[in-house]
């Protein structure tokens, strides 16, 4: 089966800067493809190229193949118009923020937020219709006494409910790529157990693939079936998951995981520097 989305020789440059250089990765239907990596090795850059999210100080070179229909032929995103893309964004391909306080609307009620995304993409959906669909959206996520909160701002809601308002957003459509970029970093570490289940939760049962952007292996072992590794821009080593936290090959990817503290860390030592 060929892949959903896949990159070719991706390369993004911000003016004088090359901030990713030949990326080339697939995701397959149903896959979780976690991207990990320091910050500023070029994952978010690559994971927003592929809705077309960079704006127009990116340039923006090799191809990304979309293929979304039943024969499998693909459609390069970077030769289509803006039209074809907004058409993608929300449905096909969805985008679940790192900061939901950045991502969401601090003056407008999360109800509408939510009922929002099914009027953008649904011209036959009434407002009754997206209300309902909103509601049914965020008790989807866990969200307590969804009806009743469908008035509250984000500021009354906590920082994991209002991640959850996020993925209720992205998932409002049952889109066939989600790309989670850091979707637990500003989390405490109970609630990024929760959302992390959510997530995998979700993505089993609508069966969808995903995307999932962290700076954390260990996150990222908890919900991918494959591990991409990127340094400089570049993707230094790819492999199933078990393989890249058991058997790194690369010596970037060896020394990311001897800087992950466990139990046993000698806590008199610095942690490893990435080499």
């Amino acid at each position: 089966m060929p892949p959903l989305v896949e990159t070719r020789d991706l390369r993004i440059r911000f003016g004088a800067t090359e901030a990713v250089r030949g990326v080339s990765l697939r995701v397959e239907p149903g896959e979780v493809l976690g991207l990990v990596g320091e910050s500023g090795s070029g994952k978010s850059a690559t994971a927003l190229a592929i809705p077309g999210l960079l704006g127009p100080a990116a340039q923006v070179a090799g191809q990304i193949l979309w293929r979304d229909n039943a024969s499998g032929e693909a459609m390069d995103l970077l030769r289509q118009p803006e039209s074809v893309l907004r058409t993608l964004r929300g449905r096909a391909i969805a985008m679940i923020f790192q900061e939901p306080m950045t991502a969401l609307n601090p003056v407008m009620k999360i109800g509408r937020q939510v009922a929002e995304c099914a009027l953008a993409h649904d011209a036959r959906c009434t407002r009754r219709e997206a209300k309902a669909r909103a509601i049914a959206a965020l008790e989807a996520v866990a969200i307590p006494e969804a009806a009743q909160r469908y008035g509250d701002y984000p500021h009354q809601f906590s920082g994991g409910q209002r991640q959850r308002i996020l993925i209720a957003m992205a998932l409002m459509h049952r889109p066939r790529l989600v790309i989670a970029d850091e979707p637990t970093t500003a989390l405490d570490v109970t609630v990024q157990a929760q959302i992390l289940e959510l997530l995998k939760r979700l993505q089993q049962e609508h069966g969808m693939a995903m995307l999932f952007i962290s700076h954390d292996l260990a996150v990222v072992g908890e919900v991918a079936h494959r591990i991409a590794v990127m340094r400089g821009g570049e993707v230094v080593e790819t492999g199933a998951t078990h393989r890249v936290l058991t058997a790194p090959e690369h010596e970037y990817t060896r020394s990311l995981l001897a800087a992950v503290p466990t139990m046993r860390t000698d806590r008199t030592k610095p942690l490893a520097t990435p080499a």
